[in-house]
């Protein structure tokens, strides 16, 4: 099981830490980088900034999301990005939500999003394979694009920079078993955003058949403290944010994943909290157990104990949300 470092988005502004981070991971011999994109700070600029500081980890979306950009405009971001770092780039994609899709960029949420995923696939491969101009009669991505508002003179084309790789790896963030299982069939690894290593048959169904060399990535918070219930804060922070905001009442893929993963009562509990004012009864109301254990919190021993569980299970890359130095070094001695 191979390491990453997980750096997120920003939040109110650049975090300093951010880049002293990632060259740390680079020399402890992290495997990968990660950047996210919520809506504030872009997922590709600050990898491009840790790419021309570092020579040998390699550079990943965690996620990209698809509703930011058309596919081929992502495309020229990873095919760009992969050649300035030198064949380092991974991309990470996912659809965000009805709330984010509608609310920020002023887009209809796909009625069918495994279709829009495909389809937004299909594209970026056809860009990185470069065998042929690129063309797609899709139901949301089509190209050239033949809608009735159009000119209906778009002309196919192929891109003038030849891709560095034509397997540039691209990985998507699926909540859904549906989604999931899809993404074992068009995509080289997966992104879970909530892992139990005590509950992988919540995921067993949609995991079969996975091809040779496929990745499972999913992102775990890990700080080395004395005090775990101190520790578990901020990891409960971040899933009554999730569970409670980070969608409407009727429609929240993560709190619809939390009851999945046994759950339920807890999960429906938060948002109700969240969307009433009460965020800090809705952070409180997220159970220590639940946070416990899609994290690694704690004294050094407990760490090491609890990582054997994740090194035993089909995980092949373990992100970290690591806030410091010393817990990203021994995390790397754990591991090694």
């Amino acid at each position: 099981m191979r390491l990453g470092l997980a750096l997120g988005y920003w939040g109110r502004s650049p975090h300093p830490d951010h880049l002293d981070l990632a060259t740390e991971a680079e020399n402890l011999g992290y495997h990968s980088v990660w950047t996210a994109e919520a809506w504030g700070s872009d997922a590709f600029t600050p990898l491009t900034w840790i790419a021309a500081h570092t020579s040998r980890i390699r550079l990943g979306t965690a996620i990209a999301q698809m509703a930011a950009r058309t596919p081929t405009a992502t495309a020229m971001h990873a095919l760009t990005l992969d050649h300035l770092s030198g064949g380092r780039m991974m991309l990470g994609l996912g659809l965000s939500g009805p709330q984010v899709v509608e609310g920020w960029y002023g887009r209809p949420f796909p009625a069918s999003p495994l279709t829009a995923t495909r389809e937004y696939v299909d594209v970026i491969r056809q860009v990185l394979r470069r065998e042929g101009p690129v063309a797609l009669d899709g139901r949301f991505h089509s190209h050239p694009y033949r809608g009735e508002d159009g000119t209906g003179i778009g002309k196919p084309l192929r891109p003038i920079t030849h891709p560095l790789r034509a397997d540039l790896p691209v990985l998507l963030g699926a909540e859904g078993p549906k989604n999931i299982a899809q993404t074992t069939r068009i995509a080289d690894g997966w992104l879970p955003l909530y892992w139990s290593p005590t509950r992988t048959d919540v995921y067993r169904a949609s995991l079969t058949d996975l091809p040779q060399g496929f990745m499972i990535a999913p992102m775990a918070r890990a700080r080395v403290c004395d005090d775990v219930a101190e520790g578990l804060l901020p990891v409960k922070a971040m899933l009554g944010f999730y569970i409670g905001g980070m969608g409407h009442a009727a429609r929240n893929f993560h709190a619809d994943l939390m009851a999945r993963m046994g759950y339920e009562e807890e999960a429906r509990r938060i948002q109700e909290l969240f969307l009433a004012g009460r965020k800090e009864e809705a952070v409180l109301a997220v159970p220590d157990a639940f946070a416990d254990e899609i994290s690694l919190i704690g004294p050094r021993e407990r760490i090491a104990e609890r990582l054997e569980l994740w090194r035993k299970g089909p995980v092949t890359d373990l992100l970290l949300t690591a806030p410091d130095p010393h817990t990203l070094r021994v995390l790397a001695e754990l591991n090694s």
